[in-house]
């Protein structure tokens, strides 16, 4: 299971640090590129669902938004309890996975495995995600460190409910704090590849110049990109 952590796309919600570089329209009409190419990817993996999980007031906005790519149920958009990130995390695994003290342990080979996986991240090669579901299967853990001190993925075969609390979601400790808190319950970390996020101008530059050389990773951000890159050329 492969859950993407989503916001409904409104100013001032969605790429908060991107608003001194863009304004609130454009922030949201490149947020809605990434979010759409992030599910194309998402979708594209073999034998692996999909869903996105967002605040409980975004969850129709988002189905409407993601009806495409929703079709044939192959996805849902479930609501998470609580606010912020770590709730909404807490709450993937609550969700989709069995609670870490209620496993069935002669069942262990046939945990599932569950992703979360944030919702901007379309120049991700694929084969991330699913090497990141391999190293799932011989660890308790895996994280995909971002070279600011944070995370764009975690995932885990069962729900523990402490993995996520306290401070320090979306800093730069983030990471930090999720390995401290695993070695304190006593759970096994696996590494996927360490990505950067698109968080900020320099970001928008280097992803703008990755999907140049293969656009077909992200079309429709890649095209965003390619339009944002000649109006800034024109000023």
């Amino acid at each position: 299971m492969l859950v993407i952590m989503a916001k409904a796309p409104r100013p001032g919600t969605v790429k908060t640090r991107l608003a001194s570089s863009l304004s609130p329209a454009a922030v949201v009409a490149f947020y809605c590129c990434l979010l759409d190419d992030t599910l194309t990817l998402a979708r594209s993996l073999s034998d692996v669902e999909v869903a996105i999980t967002c605040p409980a007031s975004d969850v129709n906005e988002l189905t409407q938004l993601a009806g495409a790519q929703l079709s044939n149920n192959e996805a849902s958009v479930v609501a998470q309890k609580g606010e912020g990130l770590a709730a909404g995390l807490t709450s993937v695994f609550a969700h989709f996975a069995p609670d870490h003290q209620k496993e069935d342990h002669q069942r262990d080979t046939h945990q599932r495995r569950i992703i979360a996986f944030n919702s901007d991240s379309p120049h991700l090669p694929r084969s991330v995600l699913e090497d990141a579901f391999e190293t799932l299967t011989a660890h308790d853990v895996v994280v995909g460190p971002t070279h600011d001190g944070g995370y764009y993925l975690v995932g885990a075969k069962a729900s523990h409910p402490t993995l996520f609390a306290g401070d320090g979601m979306g800093t730069n400790s983030a990471l930090e704090r999720l390995l401290s808190r695993a070695q304190a319950l006593e759970l096994s970390v696996g590494f996927a590849d360490r990505f950067y996020d698109i968080d900020i101008a320099d970001d928008l530059s280097r992803l703008a110049e990755e999907l140049r050389l293969d656009p077909a990773r992200a079309p429709r951000t890649a095209a965003w990109l390619k339009e944002w890159e000649l109006e800034r050329g024109k000023l």
